[in-house]
């Protein structure tokens, strides 16, 4: 009997690619890799379910459940995690030096419902009284004009949202300062290109994530992966032999992390920056499964909640296929 034949799209991570180049197999599937960029994934799946399997949004995917007919199901896989105080910048015309300052001022965000931005809101009003419906957000490609969000959204009131101009960039709307303040997983152009204007409000953003993961511990997740329902429901064997895959995948890279003998990555340091990272998080800094995530996950479904893009508050339990929430032992 032949292999089940799936397609997933996921980006190439140290942690999947075990899986891209086949040395690491999902049971009785016949996996093809396609290592894209986060967001043609997510906009091709999200869109046009392209693919059977794909890493996503968690987000993104949190708020299709709220469809008559959720298109996905997700195991408890986290492909991206990412501390974000580094990713708030502010204009140099707003003067903004501080978070609280940001009450009544004008955040651009590529996209309210992305992952990054609603941690940040989160962090932003749990930890710097800044509440979600303080400020004024405006929507918009961050490098190139024209982006809209991929999912509808049905906000409360109290949240101020505006499209920019499509012939504007919120990277450059930030450094000329006709917005004070950006959320964006990623880095804006203007950041490099005129560091003058445009600045990151936490400057020593490693010191204060570390020390917001010492009271917290929140290392908070960004990404999971989902299958699509179709394929789930006529082989639902498939939740659990791509979980026990992508931690297999997983393990081996971090094994290599820890070796000694040889750099696994181009970095000085790498072996110093591991035992930080597990004297800081634990042995396994990065876990995938239900257990080892409910705090995190509790947390992000509460900002989802609080931030008006889930209609109730859902449980962590609600994400994922049950196949995947237990495991057998001898």
């Amino acid at each position: 009997m032949s292999d089940l034949r799936l397609t997933i799209a996921c980006w190439d991570y140290d942690r999947t690619r075990a899986l891209a180049d086949g040395s690491v197999r999902a049971e009785g599937i016949d996996l093809t890799f396609l290592p894209l960029s986060v967001e043609e994934t997510f906009f091709r799946m999200l869109r046009n379910r392209e693919f059977h399997v794909a890493e996503m949004s968690l987000s993104s995917y949190t708020l299709s459940l709220q469809r008559e007919n959720p298109p996905f199901i997700a195991i408890p896989v986290f492909p991206s995690r990412f501390f974000r105080h580094s990713c708030v910048f502010v204009s140099a015309k707003s003067g903004i030096t501080r978070p609280e300052q940001l009450v009544g001022k004008r955040v651009g965000v590529p996209e309210y419902q992305m992952t990054a931005p609603v941690w940040i809101r989160g962090i932003l009003a749990d930890e710097c009284k800044v509440p979600v419906s303080s400020v004024e957000y405006f929507t918009g490609g961050e490098e190139e004009p024209g982006r809209e969000e991929k999912l509808k959204l049905d906000l409360p009131s109290e949240i101020r949202i505006s499209a920019i101009p499509n012939n504007k960039t919120l990277s450059q709307m930030l450094a000329d300062g006709e917005i004070d303040a950006l959320h964006s997983a990623r880095a804006p152009s203007t950041l490099y290109s005129r560091p003058n204007d445009v600045k990151r409000l936490f400057p020593n953003y490693v010191e204060t994530e570390l020390d917001y993961y010492r009271r917290t511990k929140i290392f908070p997740i960004m990404h999971t992966v989902v299958i699509r329902r179709d394929v789930y429901r006529e082989n639902p064997w498939v939740a659990q032999s791509l979980y026990k895959a992508f931690v297999e995948a997983k393990r081996r890279t971090m094994e290599g992390l820890i070796q000694t003998a040889a750099n696994m990555a181009m970095l000085p340091w790498l072996v110093a920056h591991v035992e930080q990272a597990r004297s800081e998080l634990g042995e396994d800094w990065w876990p995938y499964g239900l257990q080892e995530n409910r705090s995190v996950l509790e947390t992000f479904l509460r900002y989802h909640h609080e931030q008006g893009l889930s209609k109730k508050r859902l449980k962590p339990e609600d994400l994922f296929a049950p196949e995947t929430l237990e495991s057998f032992k001898v």
